[in-house]
């Protein structure tokens, strides 16, 4: 499910909010699909309770996850997601195409690749 990198300079916390956070986007987990309980992914990565949960508390609050009291967390729709999310992602893709161009590479490549993922497909290698 999820993999951690101990050497990683980001803290664990943010690893296993972004690694559920890919599986939520990507649809591994479906809409109102149970999340493990805290302890059961605790368990299960061998680490403390509390970095889970404080991973949960932040994905509840970007809308990606749901949380029913005595029941468990379960993935949310993707209308939930807060609009603060898209415009982080925004400043981040900015950034990203920015330093593409720098770098040179041809923004025709770059459009191809957004319109081959809009239409649902992947882009696995440089498609020149």
């Amino acid at each position: 499910m999820i993999q951690l990198n101990y050497r990683d300079a980001k803290p664990i916390y943010e690893q296993i909010k972004d690694g559920l956070r890919k599986l939520v986007v990507t649809g591994a987990v479906k809409t109102d699909e149970k999340l493990p309980s805290v302890r059961e992914l605790a368990t299960s990565l061998s680490i403390n309770p509390n970095t889970i949960q404080k991973a949960y508390r932040e994905l509840e609050q970007e809308g990606y996850i749901y949380t029913i009291a005595g029941k468990g967390s379960y993935a949310a729709k993707r209308d939930d997601v807060t609009s603060g999310r898209n415009e982080e992602l925004m400043k981040e893709f900015d950034e990203i195409v920015k330093e593409l161009l720098y770098l040179c590479e041809d923004k025709d490549i770059l459009i191809k690749r957004i319109e081959e993922l809009a239409k649902g497909g992947t882009v696995d290698d440089r498609s020149k």
